[in-house]
Formats: structure tokens, C-alpha cells, sequence
């Protein structure tokens, strides 16, 4: 089978590679020529672990290739994935044009019989819109099915999510499209991963509504730390007890200055959308957003009362994407403080092992340091934003003597609050009981 993925994003690359490396024959298809260049000689256009060994391989192995040629890509491919950008618009929904571009570009250049598969997380009704487009676009008439078959792949570690999935849900009515589609995942069948076949609608919420509970329940835990930091319980613990009771599991519980990146922000703001559209107001989905929205004020707080008044302080800040593993700096909370910090009248030194690139496209007048330490160097407070691996067993003793005063805000609860006391530190975190910091 030979398959074509319209797209080079985060998604679509992922996709297309791992494809690949299942021994389906890819070609992956983009618009962006400086893009598929930097692909054809080696390079990644993106930050994701493990993604270039795996894109070389297959590259030298002959099973995956890369071009702007969409019409020879689409004539050569049974199976056409859709893999791009759905950004949102200014009132909170999905903007589909580039949805629509690809639908119109796939159908002019079809040949026979095609399974279009919507792998972009699209509002419920994409599915119905793009068999519109393709009947309406179709130079001449050719058979089709469409297949809503959404992604749930984590930045940092996609390609561990896409090989060991725990679900892959595939949306159409057509019992063919479905068949052909069980067969392109059949691999997956030795692991007993769970295939959940249903009908183009069903499939397309099934991602909001995904997204939507993990960000409802990242504001939870966050709301949770807001209520410790009142009554002196801390939120680690109240975490793991939560964490322990199956019905409610452990993942995302972990209190901080709020979510980020490309999906929840954009989806829950589109399933808020969506449901206005139908009469319904949202008003979980809507809370979470608003405490999502207060968390990264009560970060930048929190930085305030460790380092007092800020005007002409120097602020280290560790960490810029809005998690780690990425070079994402979409809606990172990183954003808001930093500017918050230097609208105070403070200078920014900042450290991520992957964003700064991406960070300096968006920031201006930070110093962007070499490591951990040159960012500490001289800084009134060292502040922890993004919990990267490395951040997490650093020299105390040295960024100690390196601070000008030894004084941290550590949003992601890093370190022990005790231990950090017992070495003399000015510390606090989020939700945990600490030290008194500086009022």
C-alpha cells in the first residue's frame, strides 16, 4: 500500500514517518518547498526525539520520500492523510482553510478510488464539509470514502505514542474505508492495541473532548495547589492520593503555571465554539480556561513575592517551551511571565535546552545563556518554568554561590522545599508548604 500525507507539520511528519517505519511506502506532501528541502538533505524541521534516526532510515531504506508535487503524490496513493494546520481565529474557532485547500487539491488531482483520511483535529461536521469540497472539485468523477482518524500524539514523545497508542479511532461509514484503514494500523494488533471504529461525527469529537478533560484536569490540580498554598497541605501528596483511585489515575496531576502548546488552548477554545454554535454553553470547559488564564498571573506572584520589588532585578529563568521535549512555544506560559517580568522593570536571563531558537521568535530582549548556570550567573531569583530533565539534579551548592542572593521560584516543584530551606535558599513553590519567601 502506498500512502500520502498532505503536510509536514508536527502531525503529518510524525504520522507519515512512523508509517514508514511499519513498511507503508510514504510520501509526504507540503507546500512549504524550503521545508521539503530541509527534509530531502537530512535535516528535521521540527524538535521531537528520536524523529531524525527514524526519518533517515526510512528515507535510506526507500519507504519514505518527500515532495511539493501533491498531484503525483495523490495519483500514486491509495490512502490520503490530511495533516494541516487547523490555527484558531480570533473568537476561539478552528480555522479550516488550509483543511480546505488540501480537499480541493486532493480531488482535482484523483485518479480512482481514494480513502481521504482527516488526521488534523477538525470541529465536528469537517468530515461531511470535505466530502462536499471533494464532489464539488472533482475534475472528473472518481469514488471516494472519507475517514475521520484524529491524532493523540504528545510533543516530546509522539513516536512512542503513535508505535504504542492506546486507542487508534477510526470514523467513517464506509465498511471499505474502515477495512483498509484497520489494515495500514495492522501492526498495532500484536500490542492489542484498541481500535474504536465509529461514525465520522462521533470521531471528530472524541479528540475535544479528550483534550477538554485532560485541560479541565490540569486546572483542577492547579486550583487544588491555589487551596493548599491557603492551608498549608501540600499538593504532591493530595496528587498521589487522588492518583491512586484508578477512576481517576495520576497523569495530570501535577500543579504548575499552566497549560500550553498547540492543542489544548486551540481545542478547548474550539469545543467552547462548537457548542455555542449548538446552544450550549460550555461551562466546565469555559472554567478551566479562565483558571488557565489566572494560573500564569499567580506564577508571575509568585516570582514577585520571592524577589520583592523588581525593578532593575535580573530574573534567570530555566525552561521557555511549555513543556519539555519540544521546542514548542505556542502558548507557552513562558511568554505572559516573561513579559510581565520586564514590564516590572526586570532584565530576563534565560535557558532551554531545545526552545531558545524558537523563544527569540517571539521574546525580545532576553539574554538567551549557554547552560543552567550561565543563566543563574548574577540573577536576583532563578526560576524553574519548564521541568526539562536536566533541571532536575542540578549543583545547589553552585548556583548558590552564582546567584547574586540564593533565591528561587520554582514553578514545577522540582526540588524539596525543606532541603532547599536547610541550604539556606529563599524558595517557593506551587502548592506545597515552603519556607517563608520574601514579602
Amino acid at each position: 500500500m502506498h500512502i500520502c500525507v498532505v503536510g509536514t507539520g508536527y502531525v503529518g511528519l510524525v504520522t507519515g514517518t512512523c508509517f514508514s517505519e511499519f513498511g507503508v511506502d510514504v510520501t509526504c506532501v507540503d507546500s512549504d518547498a524550503s521545508k521539503i528541502e530541509i527534509l530531502k538533505a537530512g535535516g528535521v524541521p521540527i524538535y521531537e526525539p528520536g524523529l531524525d534516526a527514524l526519518i533517515r532510515r526510512n528515507v535510506r531504506e526507500g519507504r519514505l520520500s518527500f515532495t511539493t508535487d501533491l498531484k503525483t503524490a495523490v495519483e500514486r496513493a491509495l490512502v490520503i492523510f490530511i495533516a494541516v494546520g487547523t490555527p484558531p481565529r480570533p473568537d476561539g474557532s478552528a480555522d479550516l482553510q488550509f483543511v480546505e485547500q488540501a480537499a480541493r487539491a486532493i480531488a482535482e488531482a484523483m485518479n480512482g478510488y481514494k480513502v481521504i483520511v482527516n488526521k488534523s483535529t477538525v470541529p465536528v461536521g469537517t468530515g461531511k464539509r470535505v466530502r462536499d469540497i471533494i464532489r464539488a472539485s472533482q475534475k472528473r468523477k472518481q469514488p471516494f470514502s472519507v475517514v475521520s482518524n484524529p491524532e493523540f500524539l504528545r510533543e516530546g514523545s509522539a513516536i512512542e505514542d503513535f508505535m504504542r497508542p492506546d486507542r487508534v479511532v477510526i470514523g467513517s461509514e464506509d465498511a471499505e474505508a474502515v477495512a483498509i484503514l484497520r489494515d495500514l494500523y495492522a501492526p498495532l494488533y500484536l500490542i492489542e492495541t484498541p481500535i474504536v471504529c465509529t461514525d465520522l461525527e462521533s470521531a471528530e469529537l472524541i479528540k475535544y473532548a479528550s483534550n477538554a478533560f485532560l485541560a479541565v484536569k490540569i486546572s483542577f490540580i492547579n486550583e487544588i495547589a491555589s487551596v493548599c498554598d491557603r492551608v498549608g497541605a501540600d499538593v504532591h501528596a493530595v496528587a498521589k492520593g487522588m492518583g491512586l483511585d484508578r477512576r481517576i489515575g495520576p497523569k495530570f496531576l501535577h500543579a504548575g503555571p499552566g497549560f500550553g502548546g498547540s492543542c489544548f488552548p486551540k481545542d478547548t477554545s474550539a469545543l467552547v465554539d462548537l457548542s455555542a454554535r449548538e446552544g450550549y454553553d460550555f461551562r466546565i470547559v469555559k472554567a478551566a480556561m479562565q483558571v488557565n488564564a489566572i494560573q500564569r498571573q499567580a506564577a508571575f506572584e509568585k516570582i514577585r513575592r520571592v524577589a520583592g520589588d523588581l525593578k532593575g532585578k535580573t530574573i534567570g529563568i530555566l525552561g521557555l517551551s511549555f513543556k519539555p521535549n519540544t521546542d514548542d512555544m505556542r502558548d507557552a506560559p513562558s511568554v505572559d511571565v516573561i513579559r510581565w517580568i520586564q514590564e516590572a522593570g526586570a532584565s530576563v536571563r534565560a535557558y532551554d535546552p531545545a526552545a531558545m531558537e524558537e523563544a527569540g521568535k517571539v521574546l525580545k530582549d532576553v539574554v538567551f545563556c549557554k547552560d543552567a548556570y550561565d543563566a543563574a550567573a548574577g540573577s536576583d531569583v532563578l526560576v524553574f518554568m519548564t521541568e526539562w530533565n536536566q533541571f532536575r539534579n542540578l549543583d545547589l551548592d553552585k548556583l548558590k554561590h552564582i546567584l547574586k542572593t540564593p533565591a528561587m521560584a520554582d514553578l514545577r516543584n522540582i526540588y524539596d522545599p525543606e532541603k532547599m530551606k536547610e541550604m539556606g535558599f529563599a524558595y517557593i513553590c506551587m502548592g506545597r508548604p515552603h519556607p517563608d519567601a520574601r514579602s
